[in-house]
């Protein structure tokens, strides 16, 4: 309705020309779908241009010229193949897109016919194969030729490469002197998934989905290519046709299947539009399990002398409609639940779907985001769900058919240890709500290979450790090869180079040498000390950061102490007071420690790292400095020291170092081109010093 609303708003002068951008679009896509096989924008992209199109020329009648889109069909062949003139036009159908279309096609089709409401009028319903639509010509049953639809009345000739199909016979008996079989080339989705690992093997790009991949397999110039290709077919209509098949449609593909073309097994005849839908809504919720692309269901008027009588309009017979399903939502089945572990040890439980296309896209997984998610959906391995995919958005489970339940499902039962280490998963509190956090995660730091990159990178940042020339590039490279693996692997490196045991040496490979290994080396060495404070952020727990490492490791001094605490903290809860009862940390800080140092598989790990270097004790607070227990922002350029430099001595002396000024803020230390911050100062009345100034106060 809102594309109809904006064309009522156009001027004669502001419709032509937006019909001429729109048409051009659509023959532009036209050529991208049917000549090149390569799609550029979804079904429902290209039908919302359609309908835009449409409605400008129901308002302005006189812009419907012969070569409008409307009235014309696919695109014209491409040249790359002879042509063949359809004896009958290969119609394109209308679309229905709700329940009202539907009882709108119904009602036409009375009104055009002049049946009255007591009058029987029944339809075929049958899946609408989502495949490249093809033509058969018969003569004395012998398959002479077979086309594409193309523009709808000349195709390509692709007779050789459709005579490769098993599912298409070359000779048939018992059919009229000529016929015209008419149906959709396809790809099952195992077909099709088995092509794609055949393409990737090949280091040739995957195609997108099973109709693109039919279409391209069948419009190889070299019949041999087509004949190596999983395609089949569905035979569902005709062309010319030398005497009548039957009286009505269902009879007519009855009769097509004893002629020994494969039909759809699916097809139903109903009679009104509750009928059509009831069958509309079967074939939606089988859809999974079809194993091949629907993409709707076609209604087909019954009878064919009505079909006759009803005719067509411009490119679409009156007597058909395609009844589309929703381009964003398919009904799939769930076939299992898996547990993936993320960088930062997030344990995100994903669908594993029977694959179905969803806005071009074959959809096989779909997020179920978290546990609650999970328990409040009651989502179980083999339920029939609802999956709802909105451009490149990762598709999720929207609704759970409850009424296609298997009789002996169970509740998932959300695992508590992580699946890639073995690990304890928890669910920590959140400090504000002080509710359990919706994300259960692997508190294996160190050894959780799914964490493990990125725990390293952080291990070699320059404010954990600090390892000049070891950064993401040689992290990333390293553990690929698994030469680094756990952070204590770095210390041990040197010496499994010198021993011979990393082959070829690293002195030998491409992008080092002599000289750059001894450097690299020589940093890894200059850090086999380093302080508590370091040490603690350096192993990466979450919520304990730099600032909370430093609280930490001042609050016991020697890391030993405080690892002991933290250990007996996982098991006992006065244990656990202690460290709550420390100055400045949350519980949530508190919470992941214990998780950390109580996880077994992680003192491994850290009692090899502490074997290979020598943590320091951290530098007590003071307490009696001229700056102890004040709040200090740094802004400006500083002349004399890093800011990084600035911040630990200030903290050295018992200050609070903050970003941001605000009302607590005691000192401004300003350096040249302070700005905002020192406005701010000024307006607050914060006490501001110079750099010069700060030393003289702290005695530097």
């Amino acid at each position: 309705m809102s594309a109809l609303k904006d064309v009522d708003d156009l001027t004669l002068e502001e419709a032509g020309a937006e019909h001429a951008r729109l048409a051009g679009e659509i023959r532009a896509h036209d050529k991208a779908y049917y000549q090149d096989d390569r799609p550029k924008i979804s079904d429902a992209a290209y039908d919302a241009l359609r309908q835009k199109l449409e409605a400008i020329e129901a308002r302005f009648p006189e812009l419907a010229t012969p070569d409008s889109p409307t009235r014309t069909l696919g695109a014209a062949p491409s040249g790359k193949f002879g042509e063949v003139r359809h004896a009958r036009p290969m119609l394109s159908l209308g679309n229905a897109f709700t329940e009202e279309d539907v009882t709108d096609f119904v009602a036409r089709v009375r009104r055009f016919l002049g049946l009255g409401e007591g009058e029987e009028l029944a339809f075929t319903a049958e899946p609408k194969i989502d495949g490249l639509s093809a033509s058969l010509r018969y003569e004395k049953g012998v398959l002479v030729t077979g086309a594409t639809r193309g523009d709808g009345e000349t195709g390509e000739n692709v007779t050789a490469n459709l005579n490769t199909l098993a599912d298409i016979p070359d000779r048939i008996n018992g059919a009229p002197d000529v016929l015209e079989v008419r149906g959709e080339v396809y790809m099952s989705h195992a077909d099709f998934a088995a092509l794609n690992d055949a393409q990737a093997e090949a280091g040739k790009p995957a195609y997108k989905n099973p109709r693109n991949a039919a279409a391209g397999s069948l419009r190889q110039i070299d019949p041999s290519i087509t004949a190596q290709r999983p395609l089949r077919f569905f035979a569902y209509a005709w062309g010319e046709v030398s005497e009548p098949l039957a009286d009505t449609q269902f009879e007519a593909v009855a009769r097509l299947k004893t002629l020994g073309f494969p039909v759809n097994r699916d097809m139903a005849r109903v009679t009104g539009a509750d009928e059509m839908m009831a069958v509309y809504r079967k074939i939606e919720e089988a859809r999974a399990g079809l194993g091949y692309d629907i993409d709707g269901v076609v209604y087909k008027v019954d009878r064919l002398d009505y079909q006759e009588r009803l005719g067509q309009v411009a490119r679409a017979p009156r007597w058909a409609i395609a009844h589309k399903f929703s381009p964003e939502k398919a009904t799939t089945v769930l076939n299992a639940i898996e547990i993936q572990v993320g960088r930062t040890g997030a344990l995100t439980p994903v669908a594993k779907l029977e694959p179905v296309t969803v806005g071009g896209v074959v959809v096989s997984n779909a997020t179920l985001h978290n546990q609650d998610e999970i328990e409040r959906k009651d989502i179980r391995v083999g339920d029939t769900v609802v999956i709802q995919r909105a451009g490149d958005v990762i598709p999720q489970v929207v609704e759970v058919l409850k009424d296609k339940r298997p009789t002996d499902s169970q509740p998932f039962d959300f695992p508590t240890e992580c699946p890639v280490c073995g690990s304890h998963a928890v669910r920590e509190h959140d400090e504000a709500s002080g509710k359990l956090d919706a994300v259960r995660r692997c508190t294996g730091g160190l050894v959780c290979a799914a964490q493990a990159r990125e725990r390293l990178k952080h291990f070699v940042s320059r404010k954990a450790f600090d390892i000049e020339g070891l950064g993401t590039k040689q992290i990333e490279a390293f553990y690929e090869e698994g030469l680094v693996r756990e952070p204590a692997d770095i210390f041990t490196l040197k010496a499994r180079n010198d021993a011979g045991d990393v082959q070829p040496p690293l002195q030998e490979r491409e992008g080092f040498g002599e000289l750059s290994v001894a450097n690299l080396f020589g940093a890894i060495d200059a850090r086999r000390t380093i302080g508590a404070e370091r040490f603690l952020n350096a192993l990466g727990i979450r919520h304990v950061g730099e600032t909370n490492s430093r609280v930490f490791a001042r609050a016991y001094g020697a890391f030993a102490d405080l690892r002991k605490a933290a250990q007996a903290g996982a098991e006992d809860e006065a244990a656990r007071a202690e460290l709550l009862n420390i100055d400045g940390v949350g519980p949530a800080a508190v919470e992941a420690l214990t998780d950390f140092f109580g996880e077994p598989h992680n003192q491994g790990v850290l009692d090899r790292l502490l074997a290979e270097v020598t943590v320091e004790d951290a530098e007590a607070v003071a307490t009696d400095t001229p700056v102890a227990g004040k709040t200090v922002v740094f802004t400006g350029s500083l002349e004399r020291m890093t800011r990084d430099e600035a911040k630990a001595k200030a903290q050295s002396l018992g200050a609070k170092v903050a970003g941001s000024v605000s009302a607590k803020t005691d000192i401004l230390v300003a350096g040249p081109g302070a700005g905002s911050k020192l406005k701010k100062a000024t307006e607050l009345g914060v006490q501001t010093l110079t750099e010069d100034e700060w030393f003289d106060l702290i005695g530097g």
